[in-house]
């Protein structure tokens, strides 16, 4: 059933697959490595196409050597062990299907993905415009040394500041090991504010928070009928709202029903969401929330949007659902739900992707198909969230990828040049950076940059294609060299800089918050997605994302409201006390009782700007 095709000249692999094919009815244990093919043959003299039959002897150098072993006996000199041999085949189509060294014709997961790059030419027009845009040269011996500089430069500030540095201990072994720091904590009149808005925070009904937000922020302008035609429904903000409540708490359109008390039908809320909802408009009217929330006064306490911290966590799905995987971590099946969150708390995007992928494809992608008004240059991740090609895309984008790396002892800092040396730090380095290699590619790097940014490829097809074992394509090469370079200067400044540290340390923090606070959010079904289409999944967990950030919304206006009032009454209100709250409030919102809501009552307090006086600035 598949066309298969090799990205690269090597054909050993699919002509022993033809040999399987060929031998496909034998059942012996021993077959001879010798089998026919058709081959078109042009007559040099008339130019005329023929079909010859043509017998070959299959080529085992393709399998790994322990492979080898076991696939051929010595003792039987043009045998081959028929089942294992069958097993090395598959076993290596697998691995050279996932990095990318064989194609399947006409697959969207596992195309050729090199076919898909612009072509050079085509990349040529666009080049100066993308590297003015994320602030990279314009060319290859350019960018090789503003790396170079760059990497030299904090090499030297480490070692410079060593003597200086308490935390970090390099051992004899070369191993570097940083002392614990106890984190110094809140002050008490912090907590005793915290305590004090949490306590005043106007309780509320998730229903009518989602009532109130949307008729303030219009966010369901972006469904209607997949048809593009107005929607003929007879209260659109209605049907949406309903249908954004009963999705996005999980409780699924027949529970939502039971319990809106007959105001809408199961299939009026199912058919909406079918016919009414795309992934798309879904993304568009998360980004309608960020931007307004961005507008507040109070999230700039928080953060200034620009780092976001991406992380995953498990959803239940069925069984036997095509997503359904076994998570190691979390010792069940089902779906991870990657998120990209802003260090002011917002949820910028989401998606939902099987258990078994590695996530850190999925980091640069969500920054990508965001569509709100932040614009985040750094990006925070736990260990799963990094490797070469990561970090060296992430460069290409003008992203500073800065995760979380538990293992970094283990990790091998590469030198800026042979002759380069420290006083301090030198016995962190291991071998050089090959300049060369980066420089010769960079016109691939490039084009790959800029094929993703064009939409003519996906960064999560690329990432996904290369892995720490294609080592057999150039592109793979030149992304880990690259990678190499940016992972050694992170490296460098996580090891001296404490105050990285403890950013890296909020953001992996805040977003496990987001993560119990968004399924708290969805508390309908036990926690299981019931749906089985991946797509109406994601939707799912889009949909929660929406309602979580309406209700952050919601809070964030209330808790502006009760400081000010706090403020009016003679309380000290300083901006570092305010900083240390979050939009992560449960104890003031009613997720259970009766679902009533109204559509005509007073929209109060919906703009509210938060009043702190100058002394408190400078404070």
């Amino acid at each position: 059933m598949l066309v298969l095709e090799p990205t690269r000249a090597d054909r050993r692999l699919l002509e022993a697959l033809e040999f399987v094919r060929a031998n496909a009815t034998r059942t012996s244990e021993l077959i001879g490595d010798e089998y026919t093919v058709e081959e078109d043959v042009v007559d040099e003299t008339t130019g005329e196409i023929s079909t010859v039959t043509v017998r070959k002897h299959v080529d085992v150098s393709f399998a790994p050597e322990a492979w080898q072993k076991v696939i051929t006996d010595k003792r039987r000199p043009g045998k081959v062990v028929r089942r294992h041999f069958e097993i090395c085949v598959f076993s290596c189509l697998a691995d050279e299907l996932v990095r990318g060294d064989v194609a399947a014709v006409g697959s969207e997961a596992y195309a050729n993905w090199q076919s898909q790059l612009l072509r050079r030419e085509d990349c040529q027009p666009h080049l100066a415009e993308y590297c003015a845009e994320v602030g990279l040269p314009t060319t290859a011996s350019e960018f090789v040394e503003q790396l170079k500089m760059r990497m030299k430069g904090v090499a030297a500030a480490v070692d410079a500041g060593y003597p200086d540095n308490a935390d970090l201990l390099i051992d004899e072994q070369g191993g570097p090991s940083l002392k614990a720091r106890k984190s110094a904590g809140h002050s008490a009149e912090a907590l005793k504010l915290a305590t004090a808005v949490k306590g005043r925070l106007p309780e509320r009904s998730l229903l009518e928070i989602l009532t109130r937000t949307t008729r303030h922020l219009r966010w369901f302008r972006r469904f209607g009928p997949l048809s593009g035609s107005q929607a003929k429904l007879a209260d659109p903000l209605e049907r949406y709202l309903l249908v954004a409540f009963a999705y996005g708490c999980n409780l699924g359109a027949a529970q939502a029903a039971r319990h809106l008390g007959g105001r809408i039908s199961a299939h009026e809320l199912s058919y909406t969401v079918r016919k009414h909802v795309t992934l798309a408009s879904l993304n568009k009217a998360i980004a309608d929330v960020v931007n307004a929330y961005l507008r507040l006064d109070l999230p700039r306490l928080w953060g200034e949007g620009n780092a976001v911290a991406a992380d995953g966590t498990k959803y239940d799905i069925y069984v036997d659902d095509l997503i359904a995987e076994f998570h190691i971590r979390y010792g069940g099946y089902g779906g991870v739900a990657y998120h990209h969150i802003a260090d002011n708390y917002i949820a910028l995007f989401s998606r939902f992707v099987p258990c078994g992928v590695w996530e850190a494809v999925y980091i640069i992608e969500g920054l990508l198909e965001q569509e709100s008004e932040a614009a985040p240059k750094e990006i925070h991740a736990d260990t799963r969230g990094q490797s070469f090609p990561v970090f060296g895309l992430a460069h290409l984008f003008g992203f500073e990828l800065l995760p979380r790396i538990r293992n970094f002892r283990d990790l091998t800092f590469r030198r800026p040049e042979p002759g380069v040396r420290y006083r301090h730090i030198d016995a962190l380095f291991g071998e050089p950076i090959n300049w060369q290699l980066i420089e010769a590619h960079w016109q691939d790097l490039m084009k790959v940059a800029i094929s993703i940014r064009e939409g003519e490829l996906s960064s999560i097809t690329l990432l996904r294609r290369l892995r720490h074992d294609s080592k057999r394509n150039k592109i793979y090469r030149a992304f880990r060299e690259l990678g190499r370079v940016i992972r050694t200067m992170v490296l460098l400044r996580y090891v001296s800089d404490a105050t990285l540290r403890e950013n890296i340390t909020r953001a992996t923090n805040m977003i496990e918050s987001y993560n119990n606070f968004s399924k708290w959010i969805g508390f309908g079904n036990n926690g299981v997605i019931a749906e089985n289409d991946p797509e109406e999944q994601e939707k799912a967990i889009k949909f929660n994302t929406l309602v979580a950030d309406l209700v952050m919304y919601q809070t964030t206006l209330d808790m502006s409201l009760v400081l000010n009032r706090l403020r009016s009454e003679g309380e000290t209100v300083q901006r570092a006390d305010v900083a240390i709250m979050s939009p992560y409030q449960e104890d003031n919102v009613r997720r259970f009782g009766d679902y009533v809501y109204d559509l005509n009552a007073p929209l109060e307090d919906m703009d509210v700007n938060l009043e702190l006086g100058e002394e408190t600035d400078a404070a």
